[in-house]
């Protein structure tokens, strides 16, 4: 018995391990004000130069780190219902197409002309076209951008390239076989129709039947199991039929996405997204050859910029030829700026690896690892370099247009509310008094005015009285209280709607006439959303997707 507790000790103890250096690692990432991935793979590239990778290269490790990237997928599948997939297939099937033909096709001419052989040149040529999932889709939900332009192309995009990714796997699989090719790639094509097909009939006649079950049996531990169940379960699937195991856990989210229930669904598994995924990425960085990396690091540091440079050129051209505006396109390919993880997993193959030396793979892993480390920061440059261009664009929102709504504040909830009018077709301008949140907002594509929001000034120049409704979601009590005798003042015949951060505060704004909604919930900014096109009227009030569906979708008027 001693023995056996020794064995499942020595078994687990570098998992726990690397758990509680990466949660160290995170917040030593979060003082310096980075962002936690490249905390991980710090630790990760930290614990191979220490001479420990191979304490932590075994089966758990790599199956925790497998698992990160299946509920990472599991959740992009809860916001991708089939309607969703319906309303991106341009971006899905026409941007992604085009990106990896461009990126892809550009890293492929590249490695022909260095001289490497045919079979390396196109394999890992368009494997090099791939970004990485786990990284961009971290970046885009830290940063609220979800339901921007950016942020649903980049999602859509990552769809078509892990499709992509299916073929390459199966063509690498394929290397050395004569004729076995086009039989495998028939083969793959047929299993992940059926498997999209199980995931639609699935989505259509069990997902209600069976979480209202487990809703009446009202046992949270239930509800956690079942979401678990379907996201591993899902990707075990294709997984067996030789398919991309985050493909089925992509197609498992899927099933549940129009589901009423997707939302605690979500909610079970955000946890366990969060804590796997810090295994993939500390992985990543154990990946890294210290000893080439010691030896070469120069090149190293040269071949990742140059990845990074090719990578953004190659994205930017695509995005230009899908007839994006310059700032969208620099913005969207600096996000997607970096190597992926798939890359890495082809790039491991034997019959790929063998194709060419091992001391320039080594070179091209480290600096695929190393550009996704860089992905936070290559990311903030081109959201910069694109509100530099957006200040001189003619088509932005202006002043003196005749939007109905206007938005005091871009934080979440101002966003969600933003994003909402958007999709119905309703004008707006923002108001941003904070200069980073501005230029994030403004980077992103949003309608903001930078000033003042308590200055009388910035009221006349935006023409307030011209408005229906003005919307406070600054969730700043203090200035909450600022703005209310001047929105009396100057706005008697306008609705004004203040969104407040708890319910403590709503009586002193609802005894003085002025309607206060609480935003600091779950459910904030769809309260806020409601209350807004209740104002508007209800015949604009269609149902929204996106960022307020997340938050708990409205009803049909």
């Amino acid at each position: 018995m001693a023995g056996e507790s020794a064995q499942i000790v020595e078994t687990i103890q570098p998992a726990i391990t690397l758990l509680g250096l990466g949660i160290g690692a995170a917040l030593v990432a979060r003082a310096c004000r980075l962002n936690p991935i490249v905390g991980y793979i710090g630790l990760g590239v930290v614990i191979a130069m220490l001479g420990y990778a191979d304490n932590f290269s075994g089966p758990i490790v790599a199956t925790l780190a497998e698992a990160g990237i299946m509920f990472l997928l599991f959740n992009l599948g809860l916001h991708f219902s089939l309607g969703r997939i319906r309303a991106e297939s341009a971006n899905i099937f026409g941007f992604g197409s085009i990106q990896m033909l461009v990126a892809g096709g550009g890293f492929a001419a590249l490695f022909w002309m260095l001289g490497l052989p045919t079979q390396f040149a196109v394999i890992g040529g368009f494997a090099m076209g791939l970004s990485s999932t786990a990284v961009v889709i971290g970046l885009v939900r830290e940063r609220e951008q979800e339901d921007c332009p950016v942020g649903r192309a980049a999602q859509s995009i990552l769809i078509f390239q892990d499709i992509a990714a299916i073929v390459l796997l199966v063509s690498a699989s394929a290397l050395g076989r004569e004729g076995a090719l086009l039989p495998a790639l028939l083969d793959a094509g047929w299993k992940a129709f059926a498997a999209f097909l199980v995931a639609v009939l699935f989505a259509r006649y069990l997902t209600e039947p069976l979480f209202r079950l487990i809703a009446r049996a009202g046992n949270a531990e239930v509800y956690t199991a079942t979401a678990l169940f379907i996201a591993l379960a899902a990707g075990w699937a294709t997984g067996l039929a030789g398919l991309s195991l985050s493909l089925g856990a992509f197609l498992g989210g899927m099933a549940v996405a129009d589901s009423r229930y997707r939302m605690m669904v979500q909610t079970e598994i955000e946890a366990f997204r969060g804590l796997f995924l810090s295994f993939f990425f500390i992985s990543v960085g154990l990946s890294i050859d210290p000893a080439i990396l010691a030896d070469n690091w120069i090149t190293v540091l040269a071949a990742s910029l140059a990845l990074i440079a090719l990578k953004c050129t190659f994205n930017v051209l695509a995005a230009l030829a899908n007839q994006w505006s310059v700032p969208g396109s620099l913005q969207l390919g600096f996000l997607l700026g970096q190597g992926s993880e798939f890359a890495l997993v082809l790039f491991a193959m034997p019959l790929v690896a063998g194709l060419v030396d091992a001391e320039p793979l080594s070179i091209l892993v480290s600096a695929i690892a190393v550009s996704m480390a860089a992905t936070p920061l290559v990311s903030n440059i081109g959201r910069k370099f694109a509100g530099k261009l957006r200040r001189g664009e003619p088509d932005q929102k202006l002043a003196g247009d005749d939007a109905p709504v206007v938005i005091v504040g871009m934080g979440p909830a101002g966003r969600a509310l933003a994003d909402a009018l958007e999709h119905n077709g309703i004008d707006y301008i923002a108001v941003e008094a904070d200069h980073d949140q501005f230029e994030e907002a403004y980077a992103d594509g949003y309608g903001v005015h930078h000033a003042l929001a308590a200055d009388p000034r910035s009221w006349d120049s935006l023409s307030m009285r011209n408005r229906e409704i003005v919307v406070v979601a600054t969730g700043d009590l203090n200035l909450t209280r600022e703005l209310r005798p001047l929105v009396e003042e100057r706005l008697p015949d306008v609705t004004t709607i203040l969104a407040i951060p708890t319910e403590e505060d709503q009586g002193e704004f609802e005894a003085l006439g002025v309607r206060a909604i609480v935003t600091g919930g779950d459910h904030g900014a769809e309260k806020l959303i409601e209350t807004v096109f209740e104002e508007l009227g209800s015949e604009r009030a269609i149902p929204l997707p996106g960022r307020a569906a997340r938050l708990g979708a409205l009803e049909p008027a």
